[in-house]
């Protein structure tokens, strides 16, 4: 169990109401950047600047809320061991993934379905350094406000069972900027805490230099986007080394401003459900629900279950006041 932390009643408020923009922002990117991808959706509207009715949660949201439920099942106290279980309860015990999920995912249940054991089950994977890992992190970075470290190493945890390096790697800097962003901290030191623990000798490291350098010689954002697709496009759009490092330059470039995010990041391309799921994380985490348009928030809070049926039973409000519980 997560050793409890006594808070003032408006810090814990405080702490809620960023966990419930995390998630729910999360939830909200997601769902926007699937409509941006959708030939249907920007025949009829161009550009995607609203969370449409129809507008559905992917594995983005659903694993996410699996990340959520394992730490809460485990009382945060998360293993190799509590990573197995959940997966073998919420995936195979309940007929296994469905539609909508990532190559490694799916890769990661028939390892399991074999025998195989993280982290070899991640290892032993294909399309393993992709953004599968870090699109579901956030639970953690909430679980482990203000302690980066913590965040990281729980984040290694969480995602070996399906990744390796890059993916791994992708994760836990997204889960220490959630943890940083929970704090007030800056736009500069939520981006710089992602970045300390990924290495600069790395396809993730050398991109993330890479988009640190647009932003700085492009601070209009209009003006990068072709430099962000030119410079980091990979023949498979979900590597963790372009949709990471774009995540946080769009962050950047809209001073993680959290609707310029989901327009910039849902009408992005490439894997643009990860890309405005990531920033929209991070943001909510920052700003809270306040920035999260109501109803937007209102329509992703219970997600589809498309690909893990588990999940349409979940809230994402539930969920982060469940973590919060298991803070403090």
């Amino acid at each position: 169990m997560v050793e409890k932390r006594l808070m003032p009643a408006l810090e814990k408020t405080t702490l809620l109401d960023r966990a419930t923009g995390c998630l729910l922002g999360l939830a909200v990117g997601d769902a926007f950047g699937d409509l941006g991808r959708s030939h249907e959706h920007r025949q009829r509207y161009g550009i995607i600047s609203n969370l449409y009715g129809d507008a559905r949660s992917t594995d983005d949201t659903e694993f996410a809320v699996l990340t959520a439920q394992t730490l809460i099942d485990c009382g945060g106290d998360l293993t190799n061991e509590a990573m197995v279980a959940s997966w073998q309860k919420y995936i195979l015990g309940q007929g296994g993934m469905f539609d909508r999920g990532g190559k490694p995912l799916y890769g990661a249940v028939a390892n399991l379905e074999r025998g195989l054991l993280p982290p070899l089950s991640g290892r032993d994977n294909v399309q393993n350094n992709d953004d599968g890992a870090a699109m579901r992190i956030a639970p953690v970075g909430v679980l482990c406000v203000g302690d980066p470290d913590r965040a990281a190493a729980m984040a290694e945890i969480e995602a070996q069972i399906s990744h390796a390096n890059d993916g791994i790697w992708g994760a836990q800097a997204i889960a220490a900027s959630v943890a940083v962003a929970m704090t007030g901290a800056t736009l500069d030191e939520v981006i710089a805490a992602g970045r300390t623990y990924i290495p600069e000798d790395s396809w993730l490291g050398r991109n993330m230099a890479r988009v640190m350098t647009i932003c700085d010689t492009y601070p209009d954002i209009f003006d990068a986007l072709e430099q962000l697709h030119l410079q980091l496009w990979a023949p498979v759009h979900s590597m963790a080394a372009e949709a990471v490092p774009q995540s946080y330059a769009i962050l950047k470039l809209t001073g993680a401003d959290f609707r310029k995010g989901m327009i910039y990041g849902g009408n992005f391309g490439r894997d643009a459900d990860t890309i405005c799921a990531l920033i929209g994380a991070i943001s909510g985490a920052m700003h809270g629900t306040a920035a999260i348009p109501e109803d937007w928030a209102a329509r992703a809070d219970q997600p589809a279950g498309v690909c893990l049926r588990f999940a349409a039973h979940k809230s994402m409000r539930g969920l982060a006041k469940q973590l919060v519980d298991l803070i403090g």
